[in-house]
């Protein structure tokens, strides 16, 4: 249901982009690169956080990390990631395939400055070999997406 959730949002919202669907998994940022001919910067990993009871996703770049100083500044708390068996019942999608897109569930969702250093990022599209390409920009818009700093490269 999760790659039908993300093909309907694009469907509706952007009807433009196509979800690319690899025959290989693209489950990791290494995998998702290799895939789609990217360098693994320019993977949109999303990451899935518990801020007290919200649930929140922030996408960054491939090769990014949180960077907890900057995190902890910005949302007043330790980044505490879900659990495995939280992730699907929280975004509808599996591990290896959550985006910002066709959410199971509302959740806040933040984009990282780090995505702007490219024109087109590769995030997944609900499944653990799905993906669109995407300005950082348009991805921000379509998710309704705050532009935030908390990795580092």
């Amino acid at each position: 249901m999760s790659l039908a959730s993300v093909k309907q949002f694009f469907s509706r919202h952007a009807p433009d982009i196509d979800v690319i669907e690899l025959e290989q998994s693209t489950a990791t940022v290494a995998l998702a690169a290799e895939g789609h001919g990217v360098e693994p910067a320019q993977i949109a990993k999303t990451l899935a956080l518990r801020v007290g009871d919200e649930i929140i996703l922030i996408v960054t770049r491939g090769d990014a990390r949180l960077d907890n100083k900057k995190y902890k500044a910005r949302f007043g708390t330790k980044a505490r990631m879900l659990g495995f068996d939280e992730v699907e019942a929280e975004t509808g999608h599996p591990v290896g395939g959550v985006c910002p897109f066709g959410l199971a569930k509302p959740h806040s969702v933040y984009c990282d400055e780090s995505l702007k250093s490219f024109d087109i990022v590769v995030p997944a599209a609900g499944a653990t070999n799905a993906a669109v390409h995407i300005s950082p920009e348009r991805m921000a818009e379509l998710t309704g997406a705050k532009w935030i700093d908390v990795s580092a490269v």
